[in-house]
């Protein structure tokens, strides 16, 4: 949802890699030859590498590959272009892109709640979002989810605004957060997994604020397609978001899907973060959705979420943005909540 989602984790996630990744998973058997344009190379992406890893796009019908972008603002005009079919990245993107005269819809959920975290010294006694005023907040640089995340927490949550109540946000880049709170820089520093995990075992922080459970659901990351291939390419819409179905009941069923895949796609991230990072992500059951589908409440928050952090000027509807019906028939299928 902002260009720092960008820089996160081109330099965080201890060098998770970046590119195609074809090579990690099942050799793809043959089908409609589809590319998947992802913003950044992250954990809370488990519903594309689990698909992947364990054959679920051949098995429905898709010879995917998937390919990181760079950015969270690259996936539309790579989709835009035709380069992908599908893009994974902030829904705030497709409404830029709308406003901007391109044709693009939501076909699907792939993050279901703000998967960041605060974490703080151990001494902290940080346990609200009221307890950030006055405080020091380590960040990655504007426009970033790490600050529009925790602003739009303050003032839709807590009823107050961060400047007024004296918040100060200190810009740093990927990979510095953790390291400012433990040198008393900052009270606290907002983070991703596995970001979170290894502030925790690295520099001994904690996570003292969960914003999943703070903010609620939400399409904080979802998968869009031009309208014109939607209405050209049912049938491999249909395996897209029956893939990701089969995934996300795949890993809520057991979370160790989740583990075991996670090791494989982040090679350079310790097996220890992953498993912490497994109990958080799974812990709201919300970052991981239980199914792909997209709900107006859903994306009405999302809608604010991304306004109040300003990566976007407009809110769009949920009927002129989203394509709920791939989703829904996927989570049907599969017997998860749709």
């Amino acid at each position: 949802m902002n260009m720092d989602r960008r820089s996160l984790l081109k330099l965080s996630f201890a060098g998770a890699t970046v590119g195609v990744f074809g090579g990690l998973g099942p050799a793809r058997a043959a089908g409609t030859a589809v590319t998947i344009s992802e913003a950044l190379r992250l954990g809370m992406y488990a519903s594309l590498y689990v698909a992947a890893d364990k054959g679920l796009f051949a098995k429905h019908g898709l010879e995917a590959e998937v390919s990181t972008a760079g950015g969270i603002a690259l996936p539309t005009p790579i989709v835009l272009s035709g380069r992908a079919q599908f893009g994974v990245t902030s829904p705030g993107m497709s409404v830029n892109a709308t406003r901007e005269g391109g044709k693009i819809k939501n076909i699907a959920k792939i993050v279901g709640g703000v998967s960041m975290w605060a974490m703080a010294r151990p001494d902290s006694t940080i346990r609200t979002i009221e307890d950030l005023k006055g405080k020091t907040i380590a960040t990655l640089k504007f426009p970033s989810s790490t600050i529009q995340v925790p602003n739009y927490a303050m003032k839709a949550v807590g009823k107050f605004d961060p400047k007024e109540a004296g918040v100060t946000f200190l810009e740093l880049p990927a990979g510095a957060q953790a390291a400012a709170v433990k040198d008393g820089r900052a009270d606290v520093a907002t983070a991703f997994e596995w970001d979170i995990s290894i502030g925790v075992e690295q520099f001994g922080l904690k996570p003292v604020l969960s914003f999943a459970d703070i903010i609620g659901p939400v399409a904080f990351t979802t998968a869009m397609a031009t309208e014109d291939y939607i209405a050209k390419n049912p049938a491999a819409v249909q395996g897209f978001c029956n893939a990701l179905a089969e995934a996300q009941k795949l890993m809520h069923q057991d979370n160790a899907v989740f583990t075991q895949v996670s090791e494989k796609y982040f090679p350079k991230v310790a097996p220890s973060v992953i498993a912490n990072a497994t109990k958080n992500f799974f812990g709201s059951r919300t970052a991981i959705p239980t199914a792909p589908t997209i709900s107006a409440e859903e994306w009405d928050r999302a809608m604010q979420l991304e306004l109040a952090g300003g990566s976007v000027k407009e809110a769009l509807s949920y009927d002129r943005m989203v394509e709920n019906s791939f989703a829904l028939k996927a989570a049907k299928t599969f017997g998860t909540a749709g």
